[in-house]
C-alpha cells in the first residue's frame, strides 16, 4: 500500500508541489553522486536521459508523460545489462525520473542505488553513502524520508 504523505495535492493527497520537486532534487543528487563515486562509464544513455528529463520536470519544462516514458525506457536498458552494479543504477535512474508521476519512486531510487553500491564499496563506505543520502536531502522532505524508512 502507497504511503499517502507521497500523494500530490492534485491527486488528492497532502504532498505540495515544493516537496514533490524537492524529493525529485533528491534522487537526482543520489543517483548522480553514484555513478561519480564509482567511476561508473559507459551508462547507457537511456539512463543519462531519464536524469535530464527529471532535471527538465522539476523546472517545468516537460510533462509527467515524458517522465513516465523516459522511465520505461530507463528501465528497459537495466533489464537488457547484465552486470548487477549497472542494472541497479540504471534502475534508481528510471525511478528518479518516475519520481515525477509519483513521488514515492524516489525512495525506490535510493533503494537501487544502495542495491548496487553495496556490490562495490566495503561497508564502511556504504554506511557513509547511506548518511550522504540522507544528509543530502533539504530539511522539509528529510523527516518524510527517514519516516518513510521505517
Amino acid at each position: 500500500m502507497r504511503d499517502k504523505r507521497f500523494i500530490a495535492n492534485h491527486a488528492g493527497g497532502p504532498l505540495t508541489i515544493e516537496n514533490h520537486k524537492l524529493l525529485i532534487i533528491w534522487a537526482i543528487k543520489c543517483v548522480e553522486h553514484a555513478i561519480e563515486i564509482s567511476y561508473l562509464k559507459n551508462i547507457d544513455q537511456r539512463a543519462l536521459n531519464a536524469i535530464q528529463i527529471a532535471k527538465e520536470w522539476e523546472k517545468g519544462k516537460v510533462t509527467v508523460g515524458d517522465a513516465r516514458n523516459a522511465a520505461f525506457s530507463a528501465h528497459n536498458a537495466a533489464r537488457e545489462n547484465p552486470e548487477q552494479f549497472n542494472k541497479a543504477i540504471i534502475r534508481a535512474c528510471g525511478h528518479t525520473v518516475a519520481t515525477a508521476h509519483m513521488a514515492d519512486h524516489s525512495l525506490k531510487a535510493k533503494e537501487y542505488i544502495l542495491k548496487g553500491l553495496k556490490n562495490i564499496l566495503d561497508k564502511n563506505d556504504y554506511e557513509k553513502e547511506k548518511i550522504w543520502q540522507i544528509e543530502n536531502a533539504d530539511s522539509k522532505i528529510k523527516e518524510l524520508i527517514l519516516s518513510a524508512q521505517q
